[in-house]
């Protein structure tokens, strides 16, 4: 499995073989500095652009410390920790600094590549020696032990349910992995107003778009509600009857050449956004 990236057709994916040895990467990536993140504990990914200011780009490093059994991180800079899945500074300089949080990938390296045939691939050869290729959590992703204590036990799914975890202004919603990749999209709405669609294609591989578009000279907006067709194997907005990629672009129909916005998403083990965020309301299939 990678983490995968493309921010203005740079293109990469970054192996959870190596991540899981080193659980940060500090790169550039069509010319933004990124921090790419995994916290194997809690099998989260997370990606956020290391720019604080115009002129301030810090590098992230495992501080070895965790909160609700998740990574935490520090700056190079300021020593100030970070919370993975807060993506906030918690102690030091930077406390209650918010970091942007960056969409990306979790799929399987043959999955991406057939989507992405020229991207770039992390190297094994990163100066380390480690065993790459083998994991030293082994078991622990499939069975029910949790190493570290977390704040709050909810009950509502398994502990190690993979869910998607979204926000908007202050409201949290959590998504079963396996709901959306059975349904393949997931119209919802978070709050009272913010229009959501959860897209899944391939397996573990998971998109977040906005639902509402910019109308051209007009004040009022779309809002597409998406269906899948399992003959063609595409999106189609039902309102328009317009057809959109998997990138969110429209390729056909009124919408066409338009674009929805992709979201951040929170992914990874129920008990760690559940730590984070009690309040969640969970999504069920009706």
């Amino acid at each position: 499995m990678i983490v995968g990236l493309n921010i203005k057709d740079d293109i990469r994916a970054y192996p959870l073989q190596i991540l899981v040895w080193h659980e940060i990467v500090n790169d550039v990536v069509g010319g933004k500095p990124v921090a790419v993140t995994y916290c194997p504990l809690c099998f989260t990914n997370q990606v956020f652009d290391r720019t604080l200011s115009v002129e301030n780009a810090v590098e992230f490093g495992t501080s070895g410390k965790l909160y609700n059994s998740n990574l935490v991180m520090y700056d190079r800079t300021s020593n100030s920790l970070w919370s993975q899945a807060l993506g906030e500074g918690i102690v030091g300089e930077y406390a209650g600094v918010k970091l942007e949080r960056l969409p990306f990938d979790l799929a399987y390296w043959k999955e991406w590549k057939k989507l992405y045939p020229e991207s770039k691939v992390l190297s094994r050869d990163t100066g380390s020696i480690r065993p790459y290729g083998a994991d030293p959590y082994e078991d622990y992703y499939s069975n029910d032990l949790i190493l570290f204590p977390i704040a709050n036990d909810d009950k509502r799914l398994g502990l190690k349910e993979i869910v998607i975890g979204l926000e908007h202004q202050n409201q949290y919603k959590a998504y079963k992995l396996q709901d959306i990749e059975t349904k393949k999209i997931i119209n919802d709405v978070i709050g009272d107003d913010n229009k959501i669609a959860l897209v899944s294609l391939q397996p573990f591989m998971v998109r977040v778009f906005d639902r509402v578009i910019d109308n051209e000279n007009k004040d009022d907006k779309i809002v597409v509600d998406l269906l899948y067709n399992e003959t063609t194997n595409i999106l189609i907005d039902q309102v328009t009857n317009s057809e959109v990629n998997f990138d969110g672009t429209f390729i056909s129909g009124p919408l066409e050449n338009k674009q929805l916005k992709r979201l951040p998403m929170d992914q990874g083990f129920w008990f760690e956004w559940v730590a984070f965020h009690p309040e969640t309301e969970v999504f069920y299939i009706k």
